[in-house]
């Protein structure tokens, strides 16, 4: 089932993944190369996150994590591995990341997430 105003959908499922701090951030710059860039990062992005079929919330940032780590785009995957339990990924799934990473993606990127996933895990710690 189609949903009915995609960009809406993928702006609130943005939020509700990423926080609205984190959204507030990104969108806080209004320069029209900047504020198109962000609404289609949203559009594209989000909007896979937001439309109906087969895979959860929890599901796609398991994915999201995954080819992250393989890209070695760290930056994005500590993004989302903050985010992770507000798309319902448990800390035991989370944990179970780097030895899938390490397996089929190396090493090394299993290293990397470890690393990532413990500063994350630090930085929550502190903040409570």
């Amino acid at each position: 089932m189609a949903h009915p105003e995609p960009p809406k959908d993928a702006r609130a499922m943005r939020r509700a993944v990423l926080g609205d701090a984190y959204v507030d951030a990104a969108v806080r710059d209004q320069r029209p190369a900047v504020a198109e860039f962000q609404d289609y990062i949203t559009e594209t992005a989000w909007g896979v996150w937001a439309r109906a079929g087969a895979l959860s919330p929890r599901d796609r940032s398991l994915l999201v994590l995954a080819m992250t780590a393989a890209l070695g785009r760290m930056e994005e995957f500590r993004t989302h591995a903050t985010a992770a339990p507000r798309a319902g990924v448990t800390q035991r799934e989370i944990d179970e990341l780097p030895f899938q990473i390490a397996a089929y993606c190396g090493v090394p990127a299993g290293n990397a997430a470890r690393r990532c996933l413990t500063e994350v895990a630090n930085r929550s710690a502190d903040e409570v």
